[in-house]
């Protein structure tokens, strides 16, 4: 049996998810999908999927040779490609995993300019905040905002965020002041249960570095529901730069404690590995670079201090 074509049944059904879905990528008979993946894991003498009547999943053994089997096919058709005509446009479909709120403000915008750049590709496009498992799950390329000094996935950074501490300014007048981090603890605190921290928020300032416990009336994990309760005078938020810069902008929200500095962010895009990288994934990450090398959400933002001075003013 040809090796190439197991490998690429075996893929198929990994990417997709389940037999029935290979069937249709492959325009195969259901039998031959079966007959093509029984006969891979009886030519290598080990189980590579896990099969259940709710839930296809990969062993240990098979997550190991689909990242090979992976590169393998990229190689054989980077060689076709080789000696072919010479057309290298990127095509085929493109399966992107992004933060919810993320996706939603900064990307949605963006799909239609991707596309009409490049016709061939067909976008599949998935929003949560969990941090997925790109090849169980089958995703060519993931968008995360994190530190990823400590990941084992290829990352191209290319934009940052800064997490920014605010609060609307009726809970600021009818609550005491916030002057240092440690004031954090006497007050309510809408918390986003995804972030790595926990109820733990660290600052850096001029007297040095401050890590706070703070009290969470509140805590979701979806930043735009955090965003709204922060809004409707509930308790301080301390969400990225990119969510919240708006509303600093037109003092919907205000910033605390402008002079001390929390958690820094890179805002990647990840895949998993580096090797015979797909042109689809590829112009994909040059147009993000692209989209973002002069985004600034850092900028313009009123403090709690310029917006004292402003309301005096009138």
């Amino acid at each position: 049996m040809d090796r190439a074509l197991e490998m690429q049944v075996f893929c198929a059904v990994v990417d997709k998810g389940s037999f029935i879905g290979a069937v249709d990528a492959l325009e195969m008979s259901k039998a031959a999908v079966s007959r093509h993946v029984n006969a891979l894991e009886e030519r290598l003498g080990v189980r590579l999927l896990q099969r259940t009547t709710r839930r296809l999943s990969l062993t240990e053994e098979g997550r190991v040779f689909y990242q090979q089997a992976r590169e393998v096919l990229a190689l054989m058709g980077e060689a076709e490609n080789a000696v072919s005509s010479g057309n290298h446009e990127p095509s085929g479909v493109l399966r992107v995993n992004a933060p919810v709120s993320f996706g939603v403000l900064h990307l949605a915008p963006l799909w239609t300019a991707f596309l009409n750049q490049n016709p061939k590709i067909e976008l599949e496009i998935s929003l949560n905040d969990r941090q997925v498992d790109l090849v169980e799950e089958g995703y060519d390329v993931a968008v995360r905002i994190a530190r990823m000094e400590s990941s084992s996935l290829v990352g191209r950074r290319f934009a940052s965020t800064q997490m920014r501490l605010c609060a609307s300014p009726n809970y600021i007048s009818s609550h005491p002041p916030v002057t240092v981090p440690q004031d954090l603890t006497e007050h309510r605190v809408i918390a986003y249960s995804n972030f790595s921290s926990g109820n733990e928020w660290s600052f850096t300032g001029p007297d040095g570095e401050h890590k706070v416990t703070t009290r969470s009336v509140i805590r979701c994990n979806n930043g735009d529901t955090c965003r709204s309760i922060a809004l409707n005078a509930c308790g301080i938020l301390l969400q990225p730069s990119f969510m919240v810069s708006e509303d600093i902008r037109r003092g919907d929200l205000v910033e605390l404690l402008p002079a001390y500095r929390s958690v820094e962010l890179g805002i990647y895009a990840v895949y998993p590995t580096r090797k015979h990288l797909a042109s689809k994934v590829r112009a994909f990450i040059n147009f993000l670079v692209e989209q973002f090398e002069h985004v600034d959400w850092e900028s313009g933002y009123p403090t709690q201090k310029n917006k004292a001075r402003a309301a005096k003013k009138k």
